[in-house]
């Protein structure tokens, strides 16, 4: 076995299926999706010039160099290459299986391993949240592109009732700490519609999406372990966090046991799952156009964002965005771990949003994912999750006759 000295990464690192890999034809109609190679223009930014790179050592005819490890670091695993291959080739696995095999030969970013430490750590993450909540109410970190403005002190408590059948909302760690609004306009929603639900409480914690894209599959599975052990047999599981959502559904394909299996086939977008058994109104008055960011693993990975316009299109006018659902550059931790990429794909996001706005008139945008959220408002954009927007209208509806459209 041959080593790289320079990188300590040996050329029998990589355990990638041959067919998979062989699959790519490299015809390039992914290309336009990538949105590091739409900022870069370098092949070695695109997923045909990655799998190429992962081919060179499973093959040993390359011994990978630091720049090698970039391409694969510099992936935002947006998948939005998926949706466009003519081939299926299931790039997500590649690039995951990639990652999972690098992290034993480098170090990930300090102020990663501390954020991933600090969400696989309850009662750590209540106290980084209440210091967080200080700093903004100080004047500190309002701005960010990562941490959401209005941070709350303390941990929201939901108030539900239950029973075994009923849906259970996920509730995770960040949106449980960060956002706990969403997942009030989420319960909300809900009610409207005559949905009990429970919420999934502390004891179940983080999903492991940003472990598991970091690389760190063994500590992925452990905190999907607990997630399913804390989490009632029965019953669908509605989430509001499009990364969340698409982490919990893949579930029976990381660990291949039946029990995973049989959860992530109860796993449901919030969106998807209104959409599917409740009963929406047609004829609301429109009362105002509205563009929707669909999150890339919203669209590319559970291929569910149409329903986020199901379930808005009785309230507003829904403006689609010309960029077929390009990546806005969050990319979970990747805003952190590769800030400089993150803003100029955002800056791609900010001129789709200025083409459907050459009138002058501005829109609110949403997106189904906090992340997204987050790093969009960095920018100055008013945009929320799509069942803050219902909310809003639902409650609109309750206090006026227009509840005789639902019957």
């Amino acid at each position: 076995m041959e080593t790289n000295m320079e990188t300590g990464l040996n050329n029998e690192l990589l355990l990638l299926e041959p067919e998979t890999l062989n699959a790519c034809v490299s015809c390039g109609l992914c290309l336009p999706h990538c949105p590091t190679y739409r900022v870069t223009g370098d092949e070695r930014m695109s997923p045909r010039g990655r799998i190429a790179l992962m081919r060179s050592v499973d093959t040993k005819e390359f011994n990978p160099t630091p720049e090698w490890i970039h391409s694969m670091d510099t992936c935002v695993q947006c998948r939005g290459c998926e949706t466009a291959c003519p081939s299926a080739v299931p790039f997500g696995e590649l690039i995951s299986d990639t990652k999972k095999a690098l992290a034993s030969v480098r170090k990930l970013p300090l102020t990663i391993r501390i954020g991933l430490l600090i969400l696989n750590k309850p009662r750590l993450l209540t106290g980084v949240t209440f210091l967080i909540g200080v700093l903004q109410k100080l004047g500190f970190m309002r701005n960010s592109s990562y941490i959401p403005s209005g941070v709350p002190l303390l941990k929201r408590q939901f108030k539900t009732t239950y029973s075994s059948q009923d849906p259970v909302l996920f509730t995770g760690c960040v949106m449980e700490s960060w956002t706990p609004w969403v997942h009030t306009a989420a319960l909300k929603t809900l009610a409207f519609f005559g949905v009990n639900v429970a919420t999934s409480g502390k004891n179940v914690g983080c999903c492991g999406a940003l472990h598991e894209h970091s690389g760190l599959r063994s500590v992925s599975i452990k905190m999907a372990e607990n997630v399913m052990n804390e989490m009632p047999t029965t019953g669908p599981v509605l989430v509001n966090s499009a990364g969340c959502g698409a982490m919990l559904k893949e579930y029976g394909k990381l660990m291949g046991t039946e029990k995973a299996k049989q959860f992530s086939e109860r796993v449901f977008d919030v969106h998807e799952w209104i959409a599917k058994n409740c009963k929406l109104p047609n004829r609301i008055e429109k009362k105002e156009r509205l563009v929707v960011q669909d999150p890339c693993h919203l669209r590319h990975a559970q291929n569910s964002h149409q329903y986020v316009r199901e379930v808005l299109s009785p309230f507003v006018e829904i403006v689609e965005l010309p960029d077929e659902g390009l990546c806005c550059g969050a990319g979970g931790a990747f805003s952190v771990s590769q800030k400089e990429l993150s803003t100029e794909i955002r800056k791609l996001k900010r001129t789709a949003f200025a083409e459907v706005n050459t009138e002058g008139e501005k829109f609110r945008v949403v997106s189904a994912n906090p992340g997204c959220v987050t790093h969009l408002q960095s920018e100055g954009f008013e945009i929320k999750h799509p069942l803050e927007v219902v909310a809003e209208y639902v409650n609109e509806i309750s206090e006026t006759d227009e509840m005789s459209k639902f019957e």
